[in-house]
């Protein structure tokens, strides 16, 4: 192997330990803590230990957790009514509900109630519209956190080629629009995209969210690009990404392990985002750039 391994863990642990300085400094000026609300409606086993992550990290960053648990049979009023009361709490300055819902419920009826000043999943469409204008909004976590260790790893991303594989709201979209800002030159690239490694021979950097295991190989990708696996794949031989880590890592300058890249930054980014929503809230100051 030739590609050096980014090490997702250590930029969260990082990122994680500047929000908790940064919050005791905000409990201190606006006299509470900042706090996130976490709903899970159902059993789904891999919801409830994300879940149980999530509130573990709040609390580990100086933070209040509100965990509502809701049975699988809840009504969707019921559950709307909950968020609606989640809105109106001054306590609480962050919204996640979990995904997936349970069947018969509408997910993004209950999404687009979320204020989208608490929705630090930036999942609401008035984020979305913030994020491709320009303007201070919440991104969705896990293109926060590929950005993140990219610019740890190239520092300036201005000028340089990405190809995004994957076009899904939560990832692949809100990917684009980033390294767009950054002033990267940006295609958009899917499970159907035509001649898929034309297109990677000339990108600088690759962020593949398609969802499928090993999807991209490595002798499709320019020698010393920086490789962002968004991927996770269950397979008879465990976790994989969507590349195909050994060849892509024979080719690529640097990077993300799967698991262990990608995935320690989405809850980290969460709390940023909570962490932001709370000083916006109060009206205390945060420079974003600060974490």
């Amino acid at each position: 192997m030739t590609a050096e391994l980014i090490d997702g863990k250590k930029a969260a642990e990082r990122l994680r330990a500047r929000v908790a300085e940064l919050a005791a400094l905000f409990a201190e000026d606006a006299g509470r803590k900042p706090g996130l609300a976490v709903v899970l409606v159902g059993e789904d086993a891999a919801s409830s230990v994300y879940v149980r992550s999530k509130g573990k990290a709040t609390v580990a960053a100086g933070m209040e957790s509100f965990e509502h648990r809701l049975p699988a049979d809840t009504a969707q009023a019921d559950l709307i009514a909950l968020v609606d009361r989640l809105n109106a709490d001054p306590a609480v300055d962050g919204i996640l509900v979990q995904l997936p819902l349970p069947g018969g419920l509408d997910a993004q009826a209950v999404l687009t109630r979320i204020d989208p000043d608490k929705d630090v999943d930036g999942f609401h469409p008035v984020n979305a519209g913030r994020l491709a204008t320009g303007l201070n909004g919440f991104v969705p976590c896990t293109p926060y956190g590929c950005l993140m260790l990219l610019k740890a790893q190239l520092g300036e991303l201005s000028g340089l080629n990405a190809v995004v594989i994957g076009r899904s709201n939560i990832v692949g979209k809100p990917m684009a629009a980033l390294l767009t800002a950054a002033d990267c030159t940006v295609t958009i690239a899917h499970s159907r995209t035509r001649n898929l490694p034309h297109h990677l021979a000339h990108a600088d950097i690759v962020v593949a969210a398609v969802g499928r295991a090993g999807f991209v190989r490595g002798e499709w990708l320019k020698p010393g690009a920086v490789v962002i696996d968004v991927g996770i794949n269950r397979t008879p031989a465990g976790l994989v990404g969507d590349v195909e880590f050994e060849s892509a890592a024979s080719v690529a300058g640097a990077i993300t392990p799967v698991p262990g890249g990608v995935g320690p930054m989405t809850i980290a980014c969460l709390l940023r985002n909570t962490l932001v929503a709370a000083h916006r809230r109060e009206g205390i100051a945060l420079d974003p750039q600060a974490i």
